[in-house]
């Protein structure tokens, strides 16, 4: 496994992403862009990264916050990410930052690249579908699904995967048929995929709050990634 970190900046914030591959192939390759959590770029998603690149793609656990932010628990995560829900165009300025330091590394096959986020970064990624962004598609894990408000009548070009969990009490029903509803206007290539008695942050083996509204399944975990890779081997073949 070959792993560097990429700094890249956005509006003067110095950012640091997470590269890896596996070293093998002699030219560029497929690569998956991974959006954080709420919490910030943390051993999560650098391990999203290092299992994307076992199986041939290039992995890029993106930053958002600022390189060594992290937040330790949930007011700190808040604060770091409200900021970016309350100006939707910022993030995706930020995000689009992200995407052209992934292009810009010459592991990279330009045009065979995807995106998939958690939680936040579940949001993230459909709001870079959301403003015709060149990625081949796109894949929410529990995600937040509410629209940006700044993105009515762009085509969405990138085909779409949502991964959910019925019961998940920061994403009701409602916003899911509203996903529908808004995908279907934008004549999107999507799919949704619900999981029963399954909350929020199901695929995150740290999450054990049901109270809180977060609970991890390993069922719906397994289900889920198996499904990802599909897709993967779908839009990126």
């Amino acid at each position: 496994m070959i792993e560097r970190k990429i700094e890249y900046t956005h509006e003067g914030t110095v950012l640091e992403g997470l590269l890896c591959h596996d070293g093998k192939a002699a030219g560029p390759r497929p690569a998956v862009l991974i959006a954080h959590a709420w919490a910030g770029r943390s051993g999560f998603e650098d391990e999203k990264a290092r299992a994307l690149a076992a199986l041939g793609y290039v992995g890029f656990a993106i930053d958002l916050y600022g390189k060594g932010v992290l937040g330790s628990g949930p007011e700190e995560n808040m604060a770091l990410m409200s900021p970016f829900l309350d100006n939707r165009a910022r993030l995706q300025s930020r995000l689009e930052a992200a995407l052209a330091a992934l292009r810009a590394q010459p592991e990279v096959a330009t045009e065979r690249v995807a995106a998939i986020g958690y939680c936040f970064g579940g949001l993230c990624v459909l709001d870079l579908a959301r403003t015709g962004a060149d990625v081949r598609g796109v894949a929410s894990f529990h995600g937040l699904l509410g629209k940006p408000g700044n993105t009515d009548d762009v085509p969405v070009k990138a085909s779409v995967l949502v991964l959910h969990g019925h019961d998940d009490p920061m994403v009701p029903v409602a916003d899911v048929v509203a996903l529908e509803t808004e995908l279907t206007a934008t004549c999107a290539d999507w799919q949704i995929h619900t999981y029963g008695k399954t909350l929020h942050s199901f695929t995150n083996p740290e999450a054990n709050d049901p109270g809180f509204g977060v609970q991890y399944s390993a069922r719906a975990d397994q289900r889920s990634w198996a499904t990802l890779l599909h897709f993967l081997a779908e839009r990126l073949a």
